[in-house]
This record gives C-alpha cells, structure tokens and sequence, in this order.
C-alpha cells in the first residue's frame, strides 16, 4: 500500500484512571470505570515513509513493539520513520499502553488511507479489555465514564463525556522506583482477585450517577472529591491482596494522607500504580501545595510532584 501523506503528527494524552465499578460484573456488566485526561503528559510523534524501519526517541522500544503488531494486523510496510517527541512514562498508571497503539494506529491510518475509527485501532491492538477510558480520552478528551464490558462487548462505550473544570487541578505524586502491575501480572492479578460484593458495585454506580457526576456539572470539586475517595477506597481495598495495600507504594500513600490534611480531594491512585493522585481548586493554590510538598518530602529522593490540568479535547492528528 503506498504512502498518502508524507509526514503525520500524532498528539495522545495521558490519563488519570480514576477506578473500577463492578470488578467482577456481579450487575450485569464488567468492570466499568471513570478517568480524565491530562495536558501535561502526552505522546508526541511524527511518522513519515522511509527507505528502511526507524525509530527514534522516548518508549522506541515499547514503539517497536507497536509498530509490529500494528503492520503486521493492517498488512502494510513498517518502512517509516518514527520521531518521538516526547512519551507517557511506562507502567506508572497514565495510560502508556493505550496511547502509544492509538497515536501509531492514528498515523498509520492517515499515512496509508486506510480508513479506521479509533474503535478498529484499539481493537486490532487489543486494547480496551477492561477499561476504555483510554480509548474515551483520545477521542474526546474531559471526563470520561465507560460501560465497561458485556456479552457482545468489543471495546467499552463511552456512556458519559463531560468537560473538566478549568480551574480544577491535578496533584500527580511519582515513585520512580517502582511500577504498577502490568502484562501478565496484571492478568494474574485480577484472575486472582476475590469477589466484589454487588452491594458494594450498586453503591459506587450510585454514588457516581447521582452524586460525583452531577458535581462536575455544578463545578463542586468538593463533592466530586468525596466520591472519587470513596470509589478509590473500595477499589484500593479490593486490590490490597494483589498490590500490598491500598497503594502500591507506601511513600506515595503517606504523602496522600499529608495532601488530604491540607485540603486536596479526589484522593486516590491511577491504575495500578505507583503514581498517587489527588484534585483541588485553582493553578495558584496547587502549585503552592505541590512546593510545600516537593520541602516536605525532599528527603524521599525517590518521590517526584507534578502540578496538571484537565485536558478537554481528544488526541490530535496532524497530516502534511
């Protein structure tokens, strides 16, 4: 198949998973889950045809492995050049996976004219598998709430889009010398997991539809912060056994409880982990208790603190 452009830029935006709903689909339906997508992560890269394979900059190993599959499954040439920009650190629970296959996928569907919506590239890569908050911050960026997965499932629809407010702040906490469960880990890990309770699914649905969504309608972080606590609480809970605790990494979760001590909200860990994660209300005061913290814990050299905002737009393709 031949070239139709010859060079495409691709931007995909990190994510916070903010927890599951029904691990274990005791309602109906499997999984489901909640997350927002961020500005200040991102991969960055451009593709272009060229005489023999080349990739170059951050992740070109976890990129390789992508482009592999990714040729391999839409039966066209790997003969590109990759330039990476900049990438979504790997394993730390913002989403580097995911990204990676759709922003390669989106530029190789520019670049040979071949047609797919994201939902074909996630689902050639077989992502989505249990979130599709992933898939859902690609395409539209914001709040995203998905259906998690059913009998006829291929990727988990997106039930709710809604735009973060533009004051609202993200507190990131990095262990940089850990990662989050992922591969087969991860796939032991959930096989492993007991039972969630359908009492305790039936509460966080409601708790989310009744409470933490109408609250990023009305702007309160204050009560969308108390239900994504008590989402992150169960979820953490559930996963103790597989992570050793309600965080993967006890730093971070002692630094979570000093963050939740001086007025943050929405406490909790993305994914898997390590990273911690929690909000509060304008650039100014983040960036204050970010600094206080970075003073605070200096002497965790291990720990690193990143201030972010909501990113209310989906991945970006640019074709020249």
């Amino acid at each position: 198949m031949l070239v139709q452009y010859s060079k495409v830029s691709v931007i995909a935006p990190a994510r916070l998973h903010m927890g599951f709903i029904d691990l274990s689909g005791s309602l109906g339906r499997h999984f489901g889950s909640i997350g927002i997508a961020l500005n200040e992560h991102a991969i960055r890269l451009s593709v272009s045809g060229a005489a023999h394979r080349l990739i170059t900059g951050p992740s070109a190993q976890r990129a390789e492995n992508c482009l592999t599959l990714l040729c391999q499954a839409l039966d066209v040439s790997d003969k590109l050049k990759i330039t990476i920009e900049t990438s979504i650190p790997e394993h730390v629970g913002l989403g580097s996976g995911t990204q990676m296959s759709l922003a390669l996928g989106a530029a190789l569907n520019e670049i040979y004219g071949l047609g797919l919506t994201v939902r074909d590239i996630a689902s050639v890569m077989d992502r989505g598998l249990r979130s599709g908050i992933g898939i859902g911050v690609f395409e539209q960026g914001g709040l995203v709430v998905d259906g998690g997965r059913g009998e006829n499932t291929i990727t988990p629809p997106v039930l709710v889009h809604m735009d973060v407010p533009d004051n609202w702040r993200f507190i990131l906490v990095f262990d940089q010398r850990g990662q989050g469960l992922h591969g087969q880990q991860e796939i032991t890990a959930f096989k492993n997991l007991p039972a969630f309770p359908q009492q305790e699914a039936a509460r966080l649905c409601y708790l989310l539809l009744m409470q933490g969504l109408p609250a990023v309608a009305e702007k309160d972080i204050f009560k969308f912060g108390e239900v994504i606590t008590q989402l992150q609480r169960s979820v953490g809970e559930h996963f103790a056994s597989a992570q050793g605790g309600v965080f993967a990494s006890p730093e971070v979760a002692q630094v979570m409880q000093w963050l939740g001590r001086r007025g943050t909200v929405a406490i909790g860990q993305t994914s898997w982990g390590p990273t911690g994660f929690c909000a509060i209300e304008g650039a100014q005061p983040a960036e204050s208790i970010t600094r206080q913290a970075r003073q605070q814990f200096a002497h965790l050299d291990q720990l690193s603190f990143v201030t972010a905002s909501a990113r209310n737009s989906g991945g970006d393709v640019f074709v020249v």
